[in-house]
Formats: structure tokens, C-alpha cells, sequence
């Protein structure tokens, strides 16, 4: 798995092997979800694939509030649930949401799923994400929507939902949540953020008055200039200058996310 590009900006990093790295961004990750509101009691997931051979990925402890994750309490699981390192068991349907996307492999190293009430209400409306604004359009033509099917307890929903998705990299789950993916825990974040802003937006806009729909060809044009700009039409992994000035923020607020 790549590691975030930040090593210029965050020359800390640098110093840990490429596990310890990945557990520090994904459980920065988790106390940035907590900071920015986004979290629904205990549940909800971020994950990220461990290097390596094995297919195996961290997930946060079940039980444990997000403002408690650290480095080094995520629990790695395997892609039948086992826990293969860690003191405290996963829960269930996070498994199942996130081993469809780490068991097919290619470059969705990390995976967030969030239960926001912003990204739960466009996830109840017929019509889901609208082009409305800046932000909304970097998912024009470009977002997946997958048909709720229940709590995710049942293992044959991760072929369906994996078909959903295809190859697009953030995720409408109807009448459930929001789900981004991306190469590392930077990018993934940054797009999670993004789908979130956009559904606020949203959201507010339509308790306010008519919304105000941009046309097709202006919302393509906005996205793709938006999108070259965060740097996804690069090599580059979008999100890495964003998610090193959030680092630095939570080391600020709470270190304690290393540990």
C-alpha cells in the first residue's frame, strides 16, 4: 500500500515503518471524525488494508468512542472477521461493508463509511446527490448508489454492493450513510469530507428555498477542474497537503492518537 505523500510536510512520519504509518493515519483519521461531528455513537468504520501478502485491515475496537482510537488499539482482521491482532473484537456489519472492498484487491487500500445526518438524509431522498454546488459537482456523473438492504449482516451482500461501487471511488448507501474509498487514508479522507460538505450543502439549501441546479454540462466542466486541482486526474493521491494540515491540527488538540 502507498504510503501518504506527506513526507515533506510531516517529516515524522517518515521515521515509522509502513504499518505503524497507516495505523497512525487511519487513527488520525478516526479523531478527525469525532472532531468534525461525523460520528453516530460507536458505530461507523474507517479501514485501511495492511501491507503485505495477507489481506488483512484494521478497523477501529467495537466499543471504544472514536476520541479513544489509537495507533495501537486498531484491530487487524482478516477477510473472514478474525481478529488477527488486537485486544478487542470488530463488529459484524462493518466487516461485511468493508471486506467486500478490501477483498477484491486493486487499489482501494482504505475504505470510510460514515452514518451522518447530513449523508443520511440525501441518502433517503429519491434523487441523492444534486449538483448544487463547487463541492457536489467533484461527484457529478461520478457517485455509486447501492439499495439498502438492511443491517450488512448477511455475506452475500458484498458481491452486490462490490458491483455497485465498480469503478467509482465514493458511495451512496440509499437510506443507510455515505462510503468513500481511495489509495490511502489521505485521499479516502479528503473525498469523505468532500461527500459530506456536499450533502450539507444540500441539505441547507433545500430547507432554505428551490434549489438551484446546475446544468449538465456546467457541473462536468466544474468537476473536472475541480478534480484536476485536488489532484485526482494525477499520479498524485488527492488529499495529501489537506490531510498533513489536519495532522498537525490534531497533534495540536490531542496527540494521543499515536500512541
Amino acid at each position: 500500500m502507498d504510503g501518504m505523500q506527506t513526507g515533506a510536510l510531516y517529516p515524522a512520519l517518515d521515521e515509522l515503518d509502513e504499518e505503524r504509518r497507516i495505523r497512525t493515519e487511519l487513527a488520525c483519521a478516526y479523531r478527525l471524525v469525532d472532531h468534525f461531528g461525523w460520528t453516530e455513537l460507536i458505530y461507523g468504520h474507517l479501514t485501511a488494508r495492511t501491507p503485505g501478502p495477507d489481506h488483512h485491515f484494521l478497523i477501529n475496537p467495537f466499543g471504544l468512542n472514536y476520541d479513544e482510537v489509537t495507533a495501537s488499539n486498531l484491530v487487524r482482521i482478516d477477510l473472514d472477521g478474525n481478529v488477527v491482532e488486537g485486544d478487542y473484537e470488530a463488529n459484524f456489519a462493518g466487516f461485511v461493508i468493508h471486506s467486500a472492498i478490501h477483498m477484491a484487491g486493486g487499489d482501494n487500500n482504505c475504505v470510510m463509511h460514515t452514518h451522518t445526518r447530513a449523508g443520511m438524509a440525501v441518502a433517503a431522498v429519491e434523487e441523492g446527490l444534486l449538483p448544487i454546488s463547487m463541492t457536489s459537482t467533484t461527484f457529478f456523473d461520478d457517485i455509486a448508489y447501492h439499495d439498502y438492504e438492511g443491517p450488512s449482516v448477511y455475506l452475500d451482500e458484498r458481491e452486490r454492493l462490490l458491483a455497485a461501487l465498480g469503478e467509482k471511488k465514493a458511495m451512496i448507501l440509499r437510506n443507510h450513510g455515505l462510503l468513500t474509498v481511495g489509495r490511502t487514508v489521505a485521499e479516502a479522507f479528503a473525498r469523505l469530507y468532500r461527500l459530506e460538505r456536499a450533502c450539507q450543502v444540500q441539505v441547507d439549501a433545500g430547507a432554505a428555498g428551490t434549489l438551484r441546479v446546475l446544468s449538465d454540462d456546467i457541473a462536468a466542466r466544474s468537476g473536472r477542474d475541480t478534480n484536476a486541482f485536488a489532484g485526482r486526474e494525477s499520479n498524485e493521491a488527492m488529499g495529501g497537503l489537506e490531510f498533513a494540515a489536519l495532522m498537525r491540527k490534531m497533534d495540536r488538540k490531542d496527540p494521543s492518537y499515536r500512541d
